[in-house]
């Protein structure tokens, strides 16, 4: 019987997520709540999980605790089979400095890649939505036997200026690795559409550590992998492109088949959230062939009372909604709603209370909001923009513990 080839996990978890502000105040990225019970790390590691690619190392920088506490209480892996998953925060073996980039992240932890010996290396971003099997991905990856094999996602032309472009031929080689390109290439089969970067890359190990290596002598690199490493691979002839078109996840949809959203800005994270709570949601939580796991605390069931009901929305565990109208929203665990108080078109996570005959429209109340009887958010922009933190879009966001103004 041929061996399984053996394959590491490096999910990059280290941003900032300076756009997501003020969600990211006090947590990292990856750790920012997401679809009423999740985090966004949830959903990569899940991926991997289902795959059975069960070795995987979270690299972690800025304001990791509450990431760090969540991956080491809910993903356990079996340590009589050898597996796990495991935060490793930036350690400075190779001098006392943070990561300068993606790709000086995994050669700072090199030592991870050679404790495993695997075959084979997925390199994953920590922070986007979506569902993906990516042993069909690390399938094609051994086929072509390419160094990389980059994630490519296809996108209308005219968006595509927004990303990373990959310009492949038609036997999936990869010809240019273009950084928001004024021009974006047509794909062989379709002109009027472009491959973006996904952000997710399978590598042939030896091939990974050489690219590295080379890089960290580069005093002009900025050492990222897409700004760097692939280019580098590209111009070696050695990098292909996987689409994500192609991807076959168990038990998934037509409407919501391919979904994939970055998160990196609070529009884009209201929008994804906004995906979740129609009747047929372009995102489809309750797909039980491939499953979205997380922690789950010990609460009691949501409780609707003195005539309270929630319309097009999603309600967590432990929340009471005593007489309050909630639409079109999600409403995370342990929330509270008085009577009166009414909800429309907006995230509410952990903990928030909204008192009696208060309004919130539009808008993104972090952990443990406060909105006291009768206050008004996301009605009047003026005061809105005078108060709290404003989106580009008008998305009213309220950081964690703040209270709102009368």
């Amino acid at each position: 019987m041929a061996r399984e080839p053996r394959v590491l996990g490096i999910v990059l978890a280290g941003g900032e997520g300076k756009r997501l502000w003020p969600l990211t105040a006090d947590r990292a990225k990856p750790a920012v709540p997401f679809g009423g019970n999740y985090r966004l790390i949830d959903f990569v590691l899940s991926n991997l999980v289902n795959a059975n690619y069960l070795r995987i190392c979270v690299l972690t920088q800025y304001k990791s605790h509450s990431l760090d506490r969540h991956i080491t209480t809910t993903w356990r892996m079996s340590t009589a089979l050898g597996d796990y998953i495991t935060p490793v925060p930036a350690q400075q073996r190779l001098g006392p400095r943070w990561y300068t980039g993606s790709a000086d992240a995994i050669l700072q932890s090199a030592n991870l890649i050679y404790d495993d010996k695997p075959d084979y290396i997925i390199v994953f971003g920590a922070d986007h939505v979506y569902r993906m099997d990516p042993r069909q991905m690390v399938e094609q990856h051994i086929a072509s036997g390419a160094g990389a094999t980059v994630a490519g996602l296809r996108v209308p032309r005219h968006e595509a200026t927004a990303f990373g472009v990959i310009d492949a031929d038609p036997d999936h080689r990869v010809i240019e690795f273009l950084e928001k390109p004024a021009e974006p290439p047509g794909l062989p089969d379709n002109p009027d559409q472009s491959y973006a970067s996904m952000g997710n890359y399978v590598f042939t190990t030896e091939a990974l550590l050489e690219a590295l290596r080379q890089d960290a002598g580069d005093e002009e690199s900025v050492h990222d992998m897409g700004t760097n490493i692939m280019p580098m691979m590209v111009k070696q002839g050695d990098a292909y492109v996987y689409d994500f078109a192609d991807n076959d996840v168990p038990g998934a949809e037509e409407r919501d088949r391919g979904y994939w959203r970055d998160v990196g800005s609070l529009d884009a994270y209201y929008d994804a959230h906004m995906d979740l709570v129609a009747v047929h949601p372009i995102f489809n939580l309750y797909n039980q062939q491939w499953p979205i796991y997380t922690h789950h605390p010990q609460l009691p069931p949501a409780k609707f009372v003195e005539g309270g009901i929630a319309q097009e929305s999603v309600v967590g565990a432990g929340a009471i909604v005593a007489g309050a109208t909630v639409r079109h929203s999600i409403i995370a665990s342990n929330v509270r709603l008085a009577a009166g108080a009414y909800v429309e078109g907006s995230v509410l996570m952990d903990g928030v209370q909204v008192g009696r005959g208060a309004v919130v429209r539009r808008a993104i109340l972090d952990k443990d909001v406060v909105v006291p009887e009768g206050a008004h958010i996301g009605l009047e922009p003026d005061l809105d923009h005078a108060r709290y933190h404003v989106s580009e879009g008008g998305i009213v966001v309220l950081g964690k513990s703040q209270l709102a103004l009368p």
